[in-house]
């Protein structure tokens, strides 16, 4: 789906305005902090800034109950869409924290891992791999590229640095609704899949995991987790397809 100006400005408008929350969640986590606490900050935030959270009360495809919360927080060996809850962060924890708002009816998405206290190095390779995964996705995505080339980029960048990604979930459109077509996979072949062009907007979301790439789905119908209990990260950019470098539009500064 190709924006126009307008909507760009104001998706690129909304998405700095994420990208300011998003880091403001970041700087609350700590030891000691319930994952319920930066759910509740998240949406502190975005109506204080006149913004609507996307993610509350959104009900995806095949989910029987609209999501809980503002903002997924998903510790260790949750992969996303973890819930809020009384959960206490514990030191040497690593968090996802993915949220998105809606801003004059447009919406953008963005997520991080963070390391809570101290991690160990293991941890900390698996956020920094996770984080480069995003930019080799991003370095690719340029009008006339395909899908198939940011799926190919970011399984590439990943296994070449030990780990794997999680194949039954990814990027997507995003803009009109908060997930759009197309969808785009964390695999793929160079060349295939829906071709790129200037105005489309992207939420990319590298999703890597330390052990095997198999996942399951607890209880609550939102909380993937690896099914080896080893831990998970991820990070997402909503981006800006242009006939160059793709614009960040999730990025602070």
């Amino acid at each position: 789906m190709v924006k126009t100006e307008e909507e760009i400005a104001i998706i690129r408008e909304g998405g700095k305005r994420l990208a300011n929350i998003l880091l403001a969640i970041k700087d609350a986590v700590k030891p000691g902090v319930t994952t319920r606490e930066l759910d509740q900050l998240a949406e502190k935030l975005m109506r204080e800034g006149g913004d609507e959270p996307a993610f509350l009360h959104y009900t995806p495809e095949g989910a029987s109950i609209p999501y809980p919360g503002s903002l997924c927080v998903s510790v260790n060996d949750e992969i996303v869409h973890g819930i809020g809850g009384d959960r206490v962060l514990q030191e040497g924890d690593i968090i996802g924290i993915d949220t998105g708002i809606k801003h004059k009816g447009l919406f953008t998405d963005s997520a991080m891992t963070v390391a809570v206290g101290k991690i160990d190095d293991a941890a900390q390779k698996l956020i920094d791999v996770t984080k480069g995964a995003l930019a080799a996705g991003i370095e690719v995505a340029r009008s006339g590229k395909t899908v198939g080339d940011i799926g190919y980029a970011i399984e590439k960048y990943v296994k070449d640095h030990g780990f794997v990604i999680v194949e039954e979930l990814g990027g997507h459109g995003v803009g009109y609704h908060q997930h759009e077509d197309p969808h785009v996979a964390n695999y793929g072949e160079r060349g295939q899949g829906v071709r790129l062009k200037p105005g489309m907007v992207l939420a990319l979301e590298p999703i890597v995991n330390e052990g095997s790439r198999y996942i399951e789905l607890l209880s609550d119908g939102y909380t993937f987790v690896t099914r080896d209990h080893k831990r998970s990260a991820h990070f997402e950019h909503t981006i800006l397809i242009t006939d160059g470098p793709a614009e960040i539009l999730t990025k602070v500064g």
